[in-house]
């Protein structure tokens, strides 16, 4: 299991704060959030399981409760009882998957934020994905890399930073993990449903639904929608920076959960 744990810069008895990516699946993912976040937390980022050239094969019927297992298994690992999460698109849902599951821990998820997350997939996302999947079953890897930045980001940024984009789509290339496994995490992304256990399981845990009103992958709606099954929860929707706004809009994203722990009195 790949891990890296970020000691807080300022209090060694900080909190734990578990980042979870999206359909990458990479820890680097997190980079332009960890000096911010680490100031405060001890920040434990992770590789998601299958996510890498080198990746054994997932299971042929793997789930979001196997990718929730992963991050049980690391808090277990890293002897973490309680601690805060948050997770973008995939890494949110995993987040809601992972509450089920500690209901029989001694392990406390004391918050979760999600990203641009969604309780049910919405037939917009479901269309995106199906183009994600047929360019890669038919056109290939490189086909499915190259379109990514029309889903995560901005017009306008993408004019901006090509070169950027073009730099990281060729690192993503030469770790580009197994066909099936990008299959079969899709497939239990697309599969996702959030259900009474799951807001059960959430009930205590302090809820921060953060949203972007340009996001083309995931359509501002579906976070309203978790809001109003979540409701107990916390909501922003920035104007601007879509899917991916950790890297588009980093500045403005890590303020956004800074403001959330102080008001929730994690941070004083």
């Amino acid at each position: 299991m790949k891990y890296h744990i970020y000691p807080c810069s300022s209090q060694k008895d900080a909190p734990y704060l578990i980042l979870s990516s999206g359909l990458g699946g990479h820890a680097s993912f997190w980079s332009p959030q960890l000096e911010s976040l680490s100031a405060h937390f001890n920040v434990v980022t992770y590789d998601q399981e299958g996510c890498h050239q080198d990746s054994a094969l997932l299971p042929a019927h793997y789930h979001m409760c196997d990718m929730a297992n992963q991050v049980l298994h690391l808090l277990e690992h890293l002897q973490i009882h309680e601690f805060h999460m948050i997770g973008h698109a995939l890494g949110g849902i995993i987040g809601m998957e992972l509450a089920k599951q500690l209901q029989s821990s001694s392990i406390t998820m004391l918050s979760l934020t999600l990203i641009n997350a969604w309780d049910e997939l919405d037939t917009h996302t479901q269309k995106c994905f199906d183009a994600r999947i047929a360019l890669l079953a038919s056109a290939g890897a490189e086909a499915y890399v190259r379109a990514q930045a029309l889903f995560l980001y901005p017009p306008a940024w993408i004019s901006q930073n090509h070169s950027h984009i073009k730099n990281t789509e060729d690192i993503q290339l030469q770790n580009f993990p197994p066909k099936t496994n990008v299959f079969a995490r899709l497939k239990a992304l697309m599969d996702f449903q959030l259900q009474a256990e799951h807001v059960q399981a959430l009930q205590d845990t302090a809820i921060h639904i953060v949203a972007n009103q340009d996001d083309f992958l995931v359509p501002v709606h579906k976070s309203h929608d978790l809001f109003t099954q979540l409701d107990h929860a916390q909501i922003n929707i920035l104007p601007s920076g879509a899917h991916a706004s950790t890297v588009t809009k980093s500045q403005q994203l890590n303020q956004t959960f800074i403001q959330f722990f102080h008001s929730i009195k994690v941070l004083s």
